[in-house]
């Protein structure tokens, strides 16, 4: 019987299926069918063979675990059971109707047909694949998204003189003039040698009297190719962007040049030859605009983080090696490490700095100073850099972070042995640690020796993945999404704490029960599944559920910083369609699966 009309209609508008030809969208509603059912009644079990793929039209739906653990709470607009039947599993878990709803079953055998027919469908449902950020090369970007914004301009009336000061003060080879808002013309350091000194201009006569009145121009949807073309085929070396008579901003062959320079090998090789920390800081100033050419020409999102890293990395060294250069070589041998984000190799375009020394066991009291001069230097010069002191003062210029290598050991030793509420904090950070310069040796046996001890500890073990499950993704009513409640980020999602950390937190769980030496997330998570600690399915799904969101997180950074913000991880889902809010939902249902298979103690069989 096919689908009353209201229920078809609804149909219609839902994600993927509005996608669909009108053809293909009625022979859909006809095979589908409608079902009501009372709050209370059970939707399927855990073993129950699928009929179909459900929609919700109308009341609420919750989805469970084996353990009776709330995975989502489904309204209008949401599905579910595809991932049973993709796999071509029995249902894995609970689905409960809290409020009477109303459903549609798209029966199996019509749902493998839409996937197979359309490709929306298929890209929709199939979550092996997430969606990821592309987008095109250098040459083919739209200007407005490489252009100067705001460029320098001045009055007809201003005098030659003072433009050309303006000029010399910005240290750039033109300026715009425009009147009333009004785009009039454009002057350039060629303008003011060939028509003031070759020509013999006054000086003090008026700007417009040299000026390029109405000059070539192009609107700020033109193609970065266009600007070349133009400049190739004219000989100049400046484009104005506008808008009808209004100036959006300008391209030079500067802009050209540095946007074909922008690489993570132009930063780092800037940073490797800085001589201070302020030459640091002018390179890593650009690291917002390497994020946006990184992410928008399409490369995933553990390409991008490591490349991010990479720069941090060099800069930790560069200082590291100014700081030698200033207070003369070090005493003893030490080891300069990174944790936190620098240390799994995922920093973003927000990062602060959590870093440590250890110090040889031969240094003496005497020899402190040194090294607690030399934290201070690197760790202001990564803070005029943009990595910010680290509010937990995890930071080698704490003393308790700035020991020989036998007090570190006493640290593991001790967090292993008595795993109280703090002693699981610093392990989580401390077992991210990764060497970034001095004598790698120092942390050699200590990283082997502390995974052996915490994965034959199974209290600490224990603790570790109770410790993994404080931060829960963020499932709830708003279509599945659970935002922020109140203060500054209110009716917004944390894509950090609620959603990477989850993942972050599972993987070194797995890392340390399978004493892997992987710190980098997805890395430990691959480790994990060849070493068995993950099964291929539950860990394949893992791996994929966060790809999506630190996907999308590096998206919304980019979208942020593409409109003059500073970087969040807070996103509004409000910006999401019911595509993206879909997958991202499904994706958090999958980590919030994973964190119950943990807190059961069958991580291995997720």
């Amino acid at each position: 019987m096919p689908l009353p009309a209201p229920l078809a209609q609804f149909l219609a508008s839902v994600h993927p299926y509005d996608s669909l030809p009108e053809a293909a969208l009625t022979d859909l509603t006809r095979l589908c069918e409608a079902m009501t059912l009372a709050a209370g009644e059970t939707v399927f079990a855990i073993g129950d063979n699928l009929p179909g793929l459900y929609v919700v039209t109308s009341g609420e739906v919750e989805i469970t675990d084996e353990a009776g653990v709330q995975l989502s709470l489904l309204g209008p607009r949401n599905s579910f059971g595809e991932r049973a039947l993709l796999r071509g599993d029995a249902a894995s878990r609970v689905a409960r109707v809290t409020a009477e709803a109303t459903l549609i079953l798209v029966p199996a055998e019509v749902f493998f047909a839409l996937i197979e027919a359309h490709d929306a469908a298929a890209k929709f449902f199939d979550r092996r694949r997430p969606p990821r950020a592309t987008g095109p090369d250098l040459a083919t970007l739209p200007v407005e998204q490489l252009m100067t914004r705001d460029p320098l301009t001045c009055t007809p009336q201003t005098p030659i003189r003072a433009a050309a000061a303006m000029m010399h003060e910005r240290r750039i080879s033109s300026i715009c003039v425009s009147e009333d808002g009004l785009f009039r013309g454009i002057v350039t350091l060629r303008d003011m040698s060939g028509r003031v000194i070759a020509e013999g201009a006054d000086p003090e006569a008026a700007v417009a009297t040299i000026m390029t009145a109405d000059p070539l121009s192009l609107g700020p949807k033109a193609l970065v190719t266009d600007v070349l073309h133009l400049m190739v085929e004219r000989g100049i070396g400046h484009v104005p962007i506008v808008d009808g008579p209004s100036l959006l901003g300008i391209v030079t062959q500067t802009d050209l040049t540095r946007a074909q320079a922008m690489s993570s090998a132009d930063l780092v090789g800037r940073v490797a030859k800085a001589g201070s920390a302020a030459q640091i800081a002018r390179a890593t100033g650009d690291i917002p605009d390497l994020l946006v050419q990184l992410v928008e020409t399409g490369n995933r999102h553990e390409v991008v983080t490591r490349l991010i890293t990479d720069i941090a990395d060099t800069a930790t060294r560069r200082l590291l090696a100014l700081a030698e250069d200033e207070l003369g070589p070090p005493p003893v041998p030490y080891l300069w490490l990174a944790c936190g984000s620098q240390g799994r190799q995922e920093q973003t375009g927000v990062s602060d700095q959590d870093n440590c020394m250890i110090l040889s066991d031969a240094v003496t009291d005497a020899d402190m100073p040194y090294f607690q001069a030399l934290a201070r230097y690197v760790s202001d010069g990564l803070d005029v850099c943009g990595y910010f002191y680290c509010p937990g003062d995890m930071m080698a210029t704490n003393p308790r972070w700035c020991q020989p290598l036998r007090v570190w050991r006493d640290y593991f030793r001790g967090w292993i042995e008595k795993p109280d509420p703090e002693a699981q904090m610093l392990a989580s950070v401390m077992f991210d640690l990764r060497p970034i310069g001095g004598d790698e040796t120092l942390m050699e046996d200590l990283q082997l020796e502390t995974l052996a001890r915490a994965a034959q500890n199974s209290i600490f073990t224990a603790h570790m993945v109770s410790n993994s499950l404080k931060h829960q993704p963020p499932l709830g009513l708003l279509r599945g999404l659970a935002t922020i409640r109140s203060g500054d980020q209110r009716n917004r999602l944390d894509l950090k704490h609620r959603g990477v950390v989850p993942v972050v937190d599972l993987g070194r769980v797995y890392a340390l029960l399978g004493q892997l030496r992987p710190v980098n997330t997805r890395a430990r998570l691959e480790a994990a599944i060849a070493a068995g600690v993950l099964s291929t399915s539950g860990g394949q799904d893992l791996v994929n559920a966060y790809d999506l969101i630190a996907t999308m997180r590096l998206a919304h950074q980019t979208a942020q910083i593409k409109v003059g913000e500073a970087p969040s991880h807070y996103m509004d889902p409000s910006q999401l369609s019911d595509f993206e809010r879909s997958h991202l939902r499904d994706a958090f249902v999958v980590v919030k699966t994973m964190q119950s298979a943990a807190g059961s103690g069958k991580g291995a069989l997720g």
